[in-house]
């Protein structure tokens, strides 16, 4: 056979590597990742050692050496501020109203899911989705373990067993109203975004309405959630109208957009914060009652966070490839579908780690609000510090550490949410 026709016979296909195997015994991960060579084993140990005596100083700061009696006697201003003791029932339902809502929500999605992959696999077996590890109570607990971690730190703390039963029956809510989501008739579960809307609105009535209790009294981490929650749902939706706005093409549309978003990404949150505690009263008439401070500042917040987001947005969109909406408009898709069906799906499933990011911040952010009177935890902090049964006794460190490791388990859950999120999306993956 001469050189011409071995060159002409097709080649042979190379076989495709095989995946390192993951049936490693704990010994053998351990000497192929930690003790695979000399530097290696030197580095491990070294760090080993360090991590040790870390855990050891702060196990003996927390156990031994410190006094959570401050955080102990101020634990309910830490929660829920300065709200009436008789009308603590009102945030307690509305926990429990939220549980059930967002229990049914997240069963009837795991049902939907796992019916989308079973008719996968039903079609085409190669394709069919992978079963989600963590959908199960011990999936949860793993997937939500930062909370769960607080949570019973800050039960630890309380001085009668009563928040330690309301918060079971909390779990056991969330756990029952699962369950039944997940045995919802199909045509029900198509409207889970509205069960947990009507959950989050039945809870605040619950909590302000029928003589309950204004926003103006709220505090603790009840304040922190409630603005959190509140700036992200209606930034998100102003910043996704923004970044559209931004790449529309009518002139004026564009200009205001830009306009606004620069003026409000060069102005720090603080300044904003005061302009409407101390100035955005004198703009309206005196026969009109201007909003109330904390209504104020969450719209601020808003404006604020909204800016960021349409950039973020923006950039995500711009990720998109001209040719999909090029074939999008070659099939008849109109504009507006073009955008809805296939640019935005994409563009915010590539911004889903700066979008979470930015919620992270928002969230954070809100310890700002007690530098204009409001009573949030950084406030119970210095107030509880300044008592005359703790004047002096260097609790500065200690509720500051409380009130790091709440805003800790909340950033916490968020990443890893948001992780997850890409893994099942496939963020970053061909």
């Amino acid at each position: 056979m001469t050189a011409t026709d071995a060159l002409a016979e097709p080649l042979a296909p190379v076989p495709a590597p095989e995946p390192p195997s993951d049936d490693l015994t704990p010994s053998q991960w351990m000497r192929a990742n930690l003790f695979s060579g000399p530097v290696n084993t030197v580095v491990t140990v070294v760090a080993g050692l360090a991590a040790l005596y870390l855990i050891y100083r702060l196990g003996r700061w927390a156990f031994v050496t410190s006094d959570w009696e401050i955080v102990r006697a101020n634990l309910r201003l830490f929660m829920v501020g300065r709200f009436p003791d008789d009308e603590l029932w009102r945030p307690w339902l509305s926990g429990y109203v939220l549980a059930a809502a967002l229990g049914l929500a997240s069963g009837a999605v795991v049902t939907s899911a796992k019916e989308v992959a079973d008719a996968q696999a039903g079609e085409d077996p190669a394709q069919a989705a992978e079963p989600e590890e963590d959908t199960g109570l011990w999936g949860l607990a793993h997937r939500f373990w930062p909370l769960a971690a607080a949570g019973l730190i800050v039960l630890s703390l309380t001085r009668t067993i009563l928040p330690t039963l309301l918060t079971i029956v909390l779990v056991a809510v969330f756990v029952g109203a699962r369950v039944l989501g997940a045995r919802l008739p199909r045509g029900v579960r198509r409207w889970t975004w509205l069960i947990v809307v009507a959950g989050l609105v039945a809870s605040l009535v619950i909590v302000t309405g029928f003589g309950g209790i204004g926003w103006e009294d709220w505090g603790g981490l009840h304040l922190n959630v409630a603005a959190s929650v509140a700036g992200i749902a209606l930034a998100f939706p102003l910043g996704l109208l923004l970044a559209l706005g931004r790449r529309s093409n009518l002139p004026g549309l564009r200009v205001l957009s830009v306009g606004y978003i620069e003026l409000f990404r060069a102005v720090p949150l603080v300044a904003l914060l005061f302009v409407s505690r101390y100035m955005i009263g004198f703009l309206f008439p005196t026969q009109v009652e201007p909003p109330s401070y904390l209504v104020r500042a969450v719209i601020v917040i808003t404006l604020f966070e909204a800016a960021y987001i349409a950039e973020i947005v923006r950039g995500g969109l711009q990720a998109v490839p001209k040719g999909q909406v090029e074939a999008a408009q070659a099939i008849g898709l109109s504009p507006t579908r073009v955008m809805r069906l296939v640019v935005l799906p994409q563009a915010l499933r590539a911004v889903i780690p700066a979008m979470v990011g930015q919620f992270i911040s928002l969230f954070k952010d809100t310890s700002l609000l007690s530098i204009i009177s409001f009573f949030e935890m950084l406030a119970v902090a210095e107030v509880a510090t300044e008592q005359d049964r703790f004047r002096g006794q260097g609790g500065q460190v200690v509720t500051l550490v409380f009130v790091g490791l709440l805003f800790w388990a909340g950033c916490s859950t968020m990443a890893r949410e948001s992780r997850r999120l890409e893994r099942r999306l496939g963020v970053g993956e061909r």
